[in-house]
């Protein structure tokens, strides 16, 4: 069958097969004649690939799986998923050598536009999407279509993807007494995760999905392994008192999950419980990750230094660690109170002549 209808679709669909390769994908209209125009196009470009050896050309769609397929076990592999399903209905039925310059503009615009989030309860929040969260979605779009050209060899030319200007590194945090009234508001499910990760400055899935196997409560030690971290090293995490009773508190609700709801993970953790609790607390701007971000915040203020904070952070540069710097001068407090240095600033100034001219020097 060469042209055909799917159940419950109005659009044609090809079904070809030359040279012992198929093809069968969507036409993208309902007219019929159309349909057997774009068929009869595909099947020449096929005849010529395979007798006159023209390169192939490969659709979007086929890109997308051969590059979730050399991403397996990737760390972001998720966020890759969720931005190659967003990129769906925009290139799903177009080949790579269609994907220009302006598409690639059109489809950023497009992304970068406000949305209405739409809750279970029927509840709608406006949402507009941040220039850090648009440039993540533009680098799976980067990375797909480099791959596409210097790895895979499937088009000669793939458009520079732009990086949108503004993007900040963001260290938002919130003190103690803010933290507190925050985790009031929360359910009790959210309360502790969010407590624990106060305690311990892990990412959202390392605790949305923290197993007992994974936490020693005699050693006050929790392990993540290194196929759930960002960096792949797996690494032990020092459990604090407080850290230590919340788990203490949740033991026993599930054999296998440490926060669990209706006996399985929380796959979501911005829900609208989570910003009714913001509004309720006074906070603004303020997201789950920013937890991370307020944990760091403490521990520079308390003290900690930055290369020990990089080790409990699993970060794998100090430059991350940097971030949080100007939240502390501890780091630079014994050079300013150096005697040599305090010697100099109470000494008088002499006076010496150069050239005919008067100049004051230091001793």
């Amino acid at each position: 069958m060469a042209i055909y209808r799917q159940k419950e679709s109005s659009l044609w669909w090809i079904d070809i097969t030359i040279g012992g390769r198929r093809v069968r994908q969507s036409t993208g209209t309902a007219d019929r004649t159309r349909a057997q125009e774009y068929h009869d196009r595909l099947k020449v470009q096929c005849w010529e690939q395979q007798r006159l050896g023209a390169k192939p050309r490969y659709t979007w769609r086929e890109a997308v799986v051969r590059y979730l397929r050399e991403s397996a076990g990737k760390a972001s592999l998720e966020n890759d998923r969720h931005a190659l399903r967003w990129l769906d209905p925009h290139l799903g039925e177009k080949t790579l050598d269609q994907v220009d310059k302006a598409m690639v503009e059109q489809i950023t615009a497009e992304r970068a536009k406000p949305y209405v989030r739409v809750y279970k309860s029927g509840q709608k929040r406006e949402c507009k999407p941040g220039v850090d969260t648009v440039n993540r979605f533009l680098t799976t779009l980067r990375a797909l279509l480099n791959k596409a050209r210097d790895e895979w060899e499937w088009i000669e030319r793939a458009p520079k993807v732009k990086a949108l200007k503004g993007a900040k590194s963001r260290v938002r945090w919130i003190s103690r007494t803010e933290a507190d009234k925050l985790l009031a508001e929360l359910p009790a499910h959210l309360a502790a995760m969010a407590e624990f990760t106060l305690q311990t400055g892990l990412r959202r899935a390392n605790v949305t999905h923290l197993q007992w196997s994974q936490v020693d409560l005699a050693r006050r030690t929790a392990w993540v392994l290194g196929e759930n971290v960002k960096n792949r090293k797996a690494l032990a995490v020092p459990l604090s008192n407080k850290a230590v009773e919340v788990l203490e508190e949740w033991g026993g609700k599930d054999t296998r999950w440490v926060f669990p709801k209706a006996g399985r993970p929380v796959h979501q953790t911005s829900t609208k419980a989570w910003f009714d609790a913001l509004k309720r607390a006074g906070i603004a701007d303020f997201c789950w990750h920013d937890l991370r971000h307020t944990w760091a915040s403490w521990h520079v203020q308390n003290g900690t230094p930055l290369h020990v904070l990089q080790e409990l952070g699993r970060w794998s540069s100090l430059k991350m660690v940097q971030r949080y710097a100007h939240l502390s001068g501890e780091h630079l407090r014994a050079w300013v109170d150096q005697p040599a240095l305090l010697a100099v600033q109470k000494a008088e100034p002499v006076q010496a002549v150069s050239d005919g001219e008067q100049v004051i020097v230091s001793p």
